[in-house]
């Protein structure tokens, strides 16, 4: 027997699996079912290989059910059920080991206590029939245990389900639950950032590491004109020129980004969606295009984005945080480039100090015009004096006198625009993955097709990421001024060797590991990156202080 009904149909019942959720945390809860962010980690995966094993050595009195009560306000899909002497018993399956009490007997754990209650309690609403026990069986010590439905257990499911209703009307996060060890097996704990909330409020705090480690997926780019991106199976094509086609598997892929003239197919598209994989174009002079946008839900969280962002005061605070990170990361690095210079000149002496007066001027800043005045001054002292950090034997073709784009006037600013563009690329597409809206930022203005908040939060990375590359790729003598560079009057582009050249560079840059200052663990770049942009979000969700700290050292 198997009684199915739309599980789309009626969204005002709650699905078991998240009273489970609510049981566990709050904050969990909160997340998935009003603000609908999900992962998959590997306890999730493991979870659902248990399931396609019982289910392949199921008998005949193993049935599985949707069952869903409107009168209850309730809905979900139970595991297993089975019939003994005329009663009906839900199981459920778990992993892992059963809770046991100071006398080491087994009981089952209190979220999943709610959890095969309200299975059975459901089963009871939607089929009118008496449901005595639910059973829970822990797979890790085999250990079966017996939950009682009785009038104390369905007052139980009857106040978790309105507990939970009133939690879903509420437009502010929960806080993070006090109890660490349930956020250590939490699959959400990258996106709730529950120690970097603790350590927001508590500065004395030792935060444990529950930020993913890198992202080990590839990043393609497509350089080659005329290049055509397909779909095979579960696999994407790229089908160039004079080429025989190229398939990659799609989990091994985290972005793709088109360069110039190529294409990609709707299915391809399609695929990329479905499987979380950015999609970016970048035009063949270099310059950010766009981004496929594939958020789904999460309108809680740009809801707040917008308040926020809509409050001036809070805009010229996040506005002075980012100026001051930039800002200093910038004279770090020209502090760092005098260790290495015989003689240091006095332009570059003069930039280092002038900068330090300028930066202790940021925190009295009155309005973001203001702000912009001193930011205007910051950086044409640095760009003044970087010129400085290019080393005497450098061919002086890749020397520079000042910054200029659009178009860029030498091969130094053609390398700047082009990995700012990269760098660009990679904000927004973590603009994106967290949830947030990229066209609404607290500093800078719209124009063009750049997003604002892309800009923002581009800022804290333009040194670390691409200054630092660019100049210390250039003292080491890595371009070749005739074969990298296209020269078309007073413009200068970068080849089709130099851009392949630098997104080589730059993506190994990302793999670098950066210990953050804050929260003292070691991250790569590319996860860096996504952790600015979660932390910018705990700025207006009452856990901020961590925003803007990456600073060069």
């Amino acid at each position: 027997m198997q009684l199915l009904t739309n599980p789309e149909s009626k969204q005002d019942t709650i699905r078991v699996s998240a009273l489970h959720a609510f049981a566990y945390c709050p904050r969990l809860f909160y997340l998935e079912e009003v603000e609908e962010l999900y992962t998959q980690d590997a306890a999730v995966f493991a979870g659902r290989r248990l399931h396609t094993e019982l289910e392949k050595h199921e008998d005949e009195e193993w049935e599985d059910l949707f069952l869903e009560s409107e009168e209850l306000g309730l809905r979900g899909r139970v595991d297993a059920l089975r019939t003994r002497d005329g009663q009906t018993i839900p199981y459920e399956h778990k992993r892992g080991r059963c809770y046991r009490n100071n006398q080491n007997q087994p009981q089952a754990w209190e979220s999943d206590r709610l959890q095969i209650l309200a299975y059975a309690y459901l089963i009871e609403s939607a089929l009118g029939i008496p449901i005595p026990e639910g059973r829970i069986r822990y797979h890790a010590d085999n250990v079966l245990v017996h939950v009682p439905l009785d009038q104390q257990g369905r007052a139980i499911v009857k106040e978790a389900i309105q507990q939970a209703r009133l939690l879903q009307q509420s437009s502010q996060r929960p806080p993070v639950n006090n109890n660490e060890r349930l956020c250590t097996r939490c699959s959400l704990a990258p996106v709730c950032l529950p120690e970097e909330a603790r350590l927001a409020h508590n500065r004395e705090w030792q935060p444990m590491r529950l930020f993913p480690k890198d992202d080990e997926r590839q990043v393609i780019h497509i350089l080659e004109p005329g290049t055509a991106v397909g779909r095979t199976g579960e696999q994407l094509k790229l089908s160039r020129r004079g080429q025989s086609p190229e398939t990659i598997p799609i989990q091994q892929i985290g972005q793709l980004v088109l360069h110039s003239f190529s294409q990609i197919s709707t299915q391809a598209l399609h695929f990329c969606t479905n499987k979380g994989i950015g999609v970016h174009f970048i035009s063949g002079g270099g310059r950010y295009l766009g981004s496929l946008d594939t958020r789904q839900g999460s309108i809680q969280r740009r809801i707040r984005q917008y308040a926020a962002l809509s409050n001036e005061q809070t805009c010229l605070e996040l506005a002075q945080k980012l100026v001051t990170c930039r800002g200093k990361s910038q004279r770090k690095f020209l502090m760092r480039g005098q260790r290495g210079i015989k003689g240091t000149s006095a332009k570059l002496k003069n930039a280092i100090a002038q900068m330090k007066t300028l930066l202790q001027k940021v925190p009295q800043a009155q309005s973001l015009e203001s702000l912009l005045g001193l930011e205007g001054k910051l950086a044409a002292l640095y760009f003044s004096a970087l010129p400085c950090l290019i080393a005497e034997t450098v061919s002086p073709e890749l020397h520079f006198n000042h910054r200029n784009r659009r178009p860029p006037k030498d091969r130094f600013n053609a390398l700047l625009s082009f990995g700012y563009t990269l760098l660009l690329k990679d904000v927004t597409n973590s603009i994106l993955t967290v949830g947030l809206e990229p066209a609404l930022g607290f500093y800078h203005q719209p124009r063009s097709q750049a997003p604002p908040l892309a800009l923002d939060l581009l800022e804290i990375f333009r040194v670390p990421l691409v200054d630092m590359l660019v100049i210390s790729s250039i003292n080491k003598g890595q371009w070749d001024i005739q074969t990298d560079f296209n020269i078309r009057g007073i413009q200068v582009w970068l080849s089709d060797s130099g851009r392949r050249k630098l997104v080589s560079l730059y993506e190994s840059r990302k793999e670098v590991s950066w210990k953050h200052p804050v929260t003292g663990y070691a991250l790569t770049y590319r996860r860096l990156l996504e952790l600015e942009v979660r932390l910018l979000e705990k700025e207006w969700s009452g856990e901020g202080g961590l925003f803007g700290q990456l600073v060069v050292r």
